[in-house]
C-alpha cells in the first residue's frame, strides 16, 4: 500500500519540525509538503493533492478554520485533521462543521500520533466520551416525533452504540466477533438509514436518542 501523502500547516518552525521527525518514522505516512497559514494551505492542496491536511488552527493571514472551509469546498476527498496545543474544543466544532476529521493534540505521545493519524486516514475517528457529549451539546439533528424510533436492526445497533464509545472499526470487530469489513458494510447501512454523514453525527444521535447504557 502507498503511503498517505501529508501537508503539514503550521506557522510555527519548530512544530512542523516536531510532526516531521514523529511521521518520519513510520513508512505508512509522507510529508509531501508543509505550509505556515491557510493560504498557503490552499495553495500546496491544489498543486499537491495530498491525503491528509494537518492542520493548525491559530494561524496569520488566514486561520486553519477558514482554509478547512475552502479546501473541503474545493477538494472534498481530501482529510483535513486540525493540530492544537490545547483540548479546549470550542474552534474545533467550526472545524468539525466544515468539514475536518477530527483533531490531534501536538504533546501527545508519538505512537498515539501514529495510532490516531492512521484512524483518521482509515476513517476510523477516535473519538473519548468527554468530547462525545460535548459534540452532543453542540451538534443537533433536530429530528421529529416520527425519527424518534431507530429503524436500525439489533446488530446495527450494538455497531452505532460502540461507535459512540469511541471504538475503532478494529475494535468493534474484536468485541462483536465479526471481520472489520462487516463492521464497515454496517456502518454503511447506519448512516443510510439515519441520513446522516459521519460518526460525530452517528455518537451524537446514539445519546440523543437513549441509545447508550
Amino acid at each position: 500500500m502507498q503511503p498517505f501523502r501529508i501537508l503539514v500547516i503550521d506557522d510555527h518552525a519548530h512544530a512542523r519540525e516536531g510532526i516531521r521527525e514523529i511521521l518520519e518514522e513510520y513508512e505508512d505516512f509522507q510529508i509531501v509538503g508543509e505550509g505556515k497559514n491557510g493560504k498557503e494551505a490552499i495553495t500546496l492542496t491544489e498543486e499537491l493533492m495530498p491525503d491528509i491536511i494537518l492542520m493548525d488552527i491559530q494561524m496569520p493571514v488566514m486561520d486553519g478554520l477558514e482554509a478547512t472551509k475552502i479546501i473541503k469546498l474545493k477538494f472534498p476527498s481530501v482529510k483535513i485533521v486540525m493540530i492544537t496545543v490545547s483540548d479546549d474544543i470550542t474552534n474545533l466544532f467550526d472545524a468539525l462543521k466544515n468539514g475536518a476529521k477530527g483533531y490531534l493534540l501536538k504533546n501527545i505521545q508519538a505512537n498515539e500520533w501514529y495510532e490516531y493519524l492512521k484512524a483518521f486516514a482509515l476513517d476510523e475517528i477516535p473519538m473519548s466520551k468527554e468530547i462525545a457529549w460535548r459534540i452532543i451539546k453542540e451538534f443537533s439533528l433536530n429530528r421529529s416525533a416520527n425519527d424518534s424510533l431507530t429503524p436500525l436492526s439489533a446488530r446495527e445497533l450494538e455497531v452505532l452504540q460502540l461507535v459512540a464509545k469511541g471504538l475503532s472499526n478494529r475494535e468493534i470487530a474484536e468485541n462483536l466477533y465479526i471481520s472489520e469489513h462487516t463492521v464497515k458494510s454496517h456502518l454503511k447501512n447506519i448512516l443510510s438509514k439515519l441520513h446522516l454523514d459521519n460518526r460525530v453525527q452517528l455518537t451524537s444521535y446514539a445519546y440523543q436518542q437513549g441509545l447508550m447504557d
